[in-house]
């Protein structure tokens, strides 16, 4: 059995979706907090098992000896590590055959607030003695395209990033059929991969392939890391996300989400999708 938790979320879901097509469904489970958001799961013969991060007691009967387990790391910055480490205590109790876990690209070397539950619960599982495998997911492109109508109508692609820093980004997608290539093959006990895109693109090129989509001006403003953390914090963002946010921007400026490995398009069997793809998506969605 395949077991893959949060997977009512943006990732979960296509990992829940890439492994259907992969794997007969009586052999997938998925782990969600809310039974009614997995009904469409369920209705496809998915066991849907209902579990809490934050009550380990429900995650007690969450897991079965010798199952493969995904870890997909919570939403909540600032809660994370206890709830990754209610889920490792119980995969651990269980005896599951293998926890994966998506980390963060570069792990011990990403030296920025958004890495540290990442790199703390990394060494948890470590320490746990689980078979692991870690997924260290780069930046998604849907960071950037998710909303491209708002940014458009902004008049501009606002950033602290210094001019030239470069983002080796992929899709959503991308990083979901590599989580469903370990799950669903063997080989993979104990190892690391460092997942990010084919190609390492600037913001310079982000705004001239939206420019070349939409024929609008679409120009990168650079301002100071606390001028942004100021506009973020008044459009209503919470000043803590807004910080580690402005810490990405510095580690995007130092080349810490520039990294390529190659592991993801080995992984998947293909090349990573480009960015001029993800700007055709997100363009069709606004």
């Amino acid at each position: 059995m395949i077991v893959v938790t949060g997977a009512t979320g943006h990732l979960g879901t296509l990992v829940v979706e890439g492994l259907i097509n992969q794997v007969p469904v009586e052999q997938i489970a998925v782990v969600v907090r809310d039974a009614a958001k997995a009904a469409r799961f369920g209705e496809l013969g998915v066991e849907v098992r209902v579990a809490d991060y934050d009550d380990p007691d429900s995650l007690t009967d969450a897991f079965r000896p010798g199952e493969k387990v995904l870890l997909v790391s919570g939403s909540e910055v600032g809660k994370r590590v206890p709830q990754h480490r209610a889920v490792i205590d119980a995969a651990k109790a269980a005896d599951v055959a293998l926890l994966a876990y998506t980390s963060i690209l570069g792990g011990p070397a990403a030296d920025f607030e958004l890495a540290r539950e990442h790199q703390i619960t990394e060494r948890y599982l470590l320490d746990s003695g689980l078979p692991y495998v870690l997924l260290r997911n780069g930046w998604y492109h849907e960071n950037y395209t998710s909303d491209l109508a708002a940014a458009l109508d902004s008049g501009a692609f606002t950033t602290s990033a210094a001019p030239g820093s470069r983002v080796a980004s992929a899709s959503r997608a991308d990083f979901a059929s590599a989580a469903v290539a370990v799950l669903t093959s063997e080989g993979h006990e104990n190892r690391e991969y460092e997942l990010s895109g084919d190609e390492a693109w600037s913001f310079e090129e982000f705004s001239a392939e939206v420019e070349r989509q939409t024929g609008a001006d679409f120009p990168v403003n650079r301002i100071p890391g606390e001028e942004l953390r100021g506009i973020m914090v008044g459009q209503g963002l919470p000043d803590p996300l807004a910080v580690i946010l402005v810490g990405v921007d510095d580690a995007i400026s130092r080349g810490l989400l520039a990294g390529r490995s190659g592991d993801l398009a080995k992984l998947i069997g293909r090349p990573t999708t480009p960015l001029s793809e993800a700007v055709k998506q997100g363009l069709n969605a606004s």
